[in-house]
C-alpha cells in the first residue's frame, strides 16, 4: 500500500464489488476505511469463494486494509454511533461511502444535519432507482450478443465484471473530487453513481453509439479477432495458444519483420486492393492475413515463436489458465512488488496484492490484510468518539456492539 491519502477518514456501509472495491482502493492508498457491519457479518460476509470452513477468501480480498466495526444495526442506539462516526469532526472526515439504502437515518438530508459538509458516494443500480447487478447490466448494453463465436445467435455472459471494477474507481475518483471541493468552498456534497450509467457511458466512451447513430453500423460478433485492426489466437507446433496483436504501425512491422512475412503480406494487400499500413485495412483482410500467419507460428515451436517476437518487439500474450498463473506465473508472486506474503486470520497467508500504481515520492508499503468482522470495535469507538472504556464495556453487554466472532 501507498500512505499518500493518511489522515482521511471514510466511513463505509458496502456489499458486493464496487463498493467495498472503492474503499479498498482508498484504503491501499492510505485512507483510513472504517467498514461497519451488522454483528454476525453483512449480506456477502460468506460469498465465494470461501475455505473449507465456510471463510469467506472473496470478503478479505475486498476488504485489504480497512477497519472494522460491528453494531447491531436493528437497534436505534446501534444506528446512533454509526451516525456519530460519520459526523464525528476533522477536516478530513465527514465521508460515507455506500452501496446499500442511504435511506432513513443514513440519508444524506439527515446526515446534513448533523455535519452540514458531510460527502456522501451512493452507488446505486440504475438511475430509476431499480435493483441492478454487473450481469444485468450487461445484458441491457448488449456485450453478451459481442461475445462469443461468429455466426452464434446466443447471448454469451462476460465472467469478468467490468462495470463493478468501473464503478469503483469512478466512486474513488469521485469521492477524491468532492473532497476537494469541499476543501475550496467548505461544501458537502452527496454524489450518486448508477452501474448502468457507468456502464452506458462506457458504452458511448468507447464509440458505439456514434457508430450507430452516424454510420448506421450494427456491431456484431468476431470470435477472437480484434475489431477494427488485427488480432487473434494462434496455435504453435507443440499446441500453445498465443494472442497475436498488430494495432500500431510498429506493431505491424514487427510483427513482418519476427515472421519474415513482408512480401506475402504485400502480396494478400495487392490481391485485395488495401494498404496494411491502415489499421482499417487490417482489420478488413483479418482472415486473409491470419491465414498466412496461421501457416508460420503453426509450424514452429512456442520457444521459437516466442524468441522470435521478442527479438522485434511484437505485442503478444500466452494464455494460460487461473491455475497456471496463480501456480507457475512469478507476476503473481513476492517477486511482482505489488504482492505481499500476508497471513489473513481464518484463512491462511497467500500473496495479496497491494496498489498497482507506483508513486515516486511515497514508498511503497507491504499491503495489509482484511480486518476480522469486529476487530476495531473497540478502537474506533474510544479514539474517535471518545467513549470510555466502562461505556464500551456497557455497550457489549447489551449487545449493541461486537468484536471479533
Amino acid at each position: 500500500m501507498q500512505d499518500i491519502l493518511r489522515g482521511l477518514r471514510i466511513v463505509e456501509a458496502s456489499a458486493f464489488i464496487a463498493a467495498p472495491m472503492c474503499g479498498m482502493t482508498l484504503a491501499q492508498l492510505g485512507a483510513d476505511v472504517i467498514r461497519f457491519d451488522q454483528i454476525g457479518g453483512g449480506i456477502d460476509y460468506r460469498r465465494w469463494p470461501v475455505t473449507a470452513d465456510n471463510h469467506s477468501i472473496y470478503w478479505a480480498d475486498l476488504n485489504k486494509g480497512k477497519r472494522s466495526l460491528a453494531v447491531d444495526l436493528r437497534q436505534p442506539e446501534g444506528r446512533g454511533l454509526i451516525a456519530d462516526l460519520i459526523a464525528a469532526p476533522g477536516p478530513n472526515a465527514g465521508i460515507l461511502s455506500t452501496n446499500l439504502p442511504a435511506k432513513g437515518w443514513l440519508a444524506y438530508e439527515t446526515l446534513c444535519q448533523r455535519r452540514p459538509d458531510v460527502i456522501q458516494m451512493a452507488i446505486v443500480g440504475d438511475r430509476h432507482g431499480g435493483s441492478a447487478v454487473d450481469y444485468t447490466v450487461n445484458a441491457q448494453v448488449g456485450y453478451p450478443f459481442l461475445t462469443g463465436p461468429e455466426g452464434d445467435d446466443r447471448p454469451i455472459n462476460h465472467v469478468l465484471p467490468a462495470w463493478d471494477i468501473t464503478t469503483a474507481m469512478l466512486a474513488a475518483t469521485s469521492l477524491l473530487a468532492a473532497l476537494r471541493f469541499r476543501d475550496q468552498s467548505g461544501q458537502g456534497q452527496k454524489i450518486e453513481l448508477a452501474l448502468a450509467d457507468v456502464a452506458l457511458a462506457m458504452v458511448g466512451n468507447l464509440g458505439f453509439i456514434g457508430d450507430r447513430v452516424i454510420n448506421g453500423s450494427e456491431r456484431t460478433r468476431g470470435g477472437n479477432y480484434l475489431y477494427g485492426a488485427f488480432g487473434r489466437d494462434f496455435v504453435t507446433a507443440d499446441g500453445t495458444r498465443m494472442m497475436v496483436m498488430a494495432i500500431s504501425a510498429k506493431m505491424w512491422s514487427g510483427l513482418l519483420a519476427a515472421t519474415g512475412l513482408a512480401d506475402d503480406m504485400q502480396a494478400v494487400a495487392h490481391r485485395l486492393g488495401l494498404d496494411f499500413a491502415r489499421e482499417g485495412a487490417r482489420y478488413t483482410a483479418r482472415r486473409e492475413i491470419a491465414a498466412v500467419l496461421d501457416g508460420w507460428i503453426g509450424a514452429r515451436p512456442f520457444a521459437a515463436v516466442a524468441a522470435a517476437f521478442n527479438a522485434e518487439g511484437v505485442c503478444w500474450g500466452k494464455y494460460q489458465t487461473l491455475t497456471e498463473l496463480i501456480d507457475h506465473d512469478p507476476d503473481v508472486t513476492p517477486a511482482n512488488p505489488i504482492f505481499h506474503a500476508v497471513a489473513q486470520p481464518d484463512i491462511g497467508t497467500y500473496p495479496v496484492p497491494g496498489l498497482p500504481a507506483h508513486f515516486s515520492a511515497v514508498a511503497r508499503s507491504p499491503a495489509r490484510r482484511a480486518p476480522r468482522l469486529g476487530e476495531h470495535t473497540d478502537e474506533i469507538l474510544s479514539e474517535i468518539l471518545g467513549l470510555s472504556s466502562g461505556t464500551i464495556g456497557d455497550l457489549h453487554d447489551r449487545g449493541i456492539v461486537a468484536g471479533p466472532p
